[in-house]
């Protein structure tokens, strides 16, 4: 591994802090329970304003300062914004051996009982939509509007299938968390709709020895204890009482346009779905501004 002032990884990350902090937002862990340590993102003090409340759960990869910077430039004007790691990624650890989606729902709502914040919206992308919908089926009366972006809650055992054919590899983990260059340009064919062909090996290595290295057990162990619709009998996804927006990008083959159909049809009536064109699976970082107008529309409204 490269030291962090050769890293062109570790030099954005700075950036990406100073962002997050430029835009009212401070750096803590907190103790949830006896097990669970969070870090997260959260206004400082005398940011806050009282404004709506917002919590953003990223996808399964970096950290999330690396995932939601450009909304929290946007959205901070608007709420108060709050960016928590997941349980094993960025500073969030646990004890415990849970290692469902479920868990990480109990964990982040216990985060922000903790922080005293009554109600708020939750926005998840990808993995952290998996989050997202269970936050909202356990707590419908904490949890208000929902966002739910590039996310295949509705996932089937031949949907994971395809993925892997499509990427041509033979496990899962090979995508999600890849140990080579090779692996990660497979990752972004896949979840990026710009093309890197130019990008040299040193810079992928880089990527993923500075995004992808720390907790792989244990991420490996979370890939594992997804639940996948109509393959786990105690698990059957129903309608939530929330309004739901359901954000996609056209030209993702992480999580394929039919999905988010699908999953529109599901989740009731009370779900709309937007598809942003020429975007795959991090439409928040390939269009932010549409996105961001998109979500301030539902937000808001």
């Amino acid at each position: 591994m490269a030291p962090a002032f050769l890293s062109i990884v570790s030099l954005y990350g700075i950036y990406l802090r100073r962002c997050l902090t430029a835009s009212g937002l401070t750096s803590k862990s907190i103790d949830i329970d006896d097990d669970t340590t969070i870090h997260l993102w959260s206004p400082k003090p005398d940011q806050q304003q009282q404004k709506p409340a917002l919590l953003l759960l990223h996808g399964f990869g970096p950290s999330a300062i690396w995932q939601w910077r450009r909304q929290v430039q946007f959205c901070a004007s608007y709420f108060d914004v709050y960016v928590p790691d997941l349980v094993f990624f960025g500073g969030s650890t646990t004890k415990s051996n849970e290692r469902s989606e479920v868990f990480q729902a109990v964990s982040m709502a216990k985060l922000m009982e903790k922080l005293r914040v009554k109600k708020y919206h939750v926005m998840g992308t990808s993995y952290g939509g998996f989050v997202a919908y269970h936050m909202a089926k356990l707590w419908p009366d904490t949890v208000e509007k929902v966002v739910i972006a590039s996310s295949g809650v509705n996932m089937r055992k031949a949907d994971n299938t395809a993925l892997l054919e499509r990427a041509n590899v033979e496990n899962i983990e090979e995508i999600m968390l890849p140990e080579t260059a090779t692996q990660i340009r497979t990752l972004s064919r896949l979840a990026v709709s710009w093309r890197f062909n130019m990008v040299p090996d040193f810079f992928w290595n880089d990527i993923v020895n500075q995004l992808y290295s720390d907790n792989r057990q244990e991420k490996l162990e979370l890939l594992k204890g997804v639940t996948l619709a109509a393959a786990d009998e105690s698990f059957k996804l129903t309608p939530l009482q929330q309004n739901v927006l359901i954000v996609w990008g056209d030209k993702d083959q992480i999580f394929p346009l039919k999905l988010a159909h699908e999953l529109k049809e599901l989740l009731g009536k009370k779900t709309r779905l937007e598809i942003i064109e020429n975007t795959a699976h991090v439409p928040q970082i390939e269009d932010s501004s549409q996105f961001n107008k998109i979500i301030k529309n539902f937000l808001c409204g």
